[in-house]
């Protein structure tokens, strides 16, 4: 599978872990940054992961910042993303199951880096449900 994530400052931390992990079991990744702790602007890194994901650059898209509303709100300005903040695996999974969520977004001020990791695992792993879901979902763009 191939991945897009990018994060801020506060995100940089787990993201590198994040991407070890996901190269570990094999997936591409395409890292948009940021490469440091260095304070920057958060949609500049959210950006590019949602124009992959929407393009099919990448299958799903990862991003994260210190509450993951700021990182979420920017991925959903692209019409073609769903990002879901998640805080438990069992949100992480609901989130492709019922919202066919195609970025997951990390509060990483908020949840411990194993827990991060686990979610990103469950959301990568489970597919959509489908039926009643699908129609929901495609009301969703404007």
């Amino acid at each position: 599978m191939k991945i897009a994530i990018g994060c801020d400052h506060a995100g940089f931390d787990y993201k590198d872990g994040i991407v070890a992990m996901l190269q570990s079991e094999g997936h591409m990744v395409l890292d948009f940054g940021t490469h440091s702790k260095d304070s920057v602007d958060y949609p500049d890194f959210v950006h590019p992961v949602a124009s992959a994901v929407e393009s099919g650059q990448a299958d799903f898209g990862i991003v994260l910042c210190g509450s993951g509303n700021g990182v979420a709100i920017t991925a959903n300005k692209h019409q073609g993303i769903r990002a879901a903040i998640t805080w438990t695996e069992e949100l992480a999974a609901l989130a492709r199951q019922h919202n066919n969520a195609n970025v997951i977004a990390l509060p990483v001020r908020f949840v411990p880096e194993i827990l991060a990791q686990a979610m990103v695992r469950i959301f990568l792993s489970t597919d959509f449900e489908g039926g009643r879901h699908a129609a929901r979902v495609d009301k969703i763009a404007c």
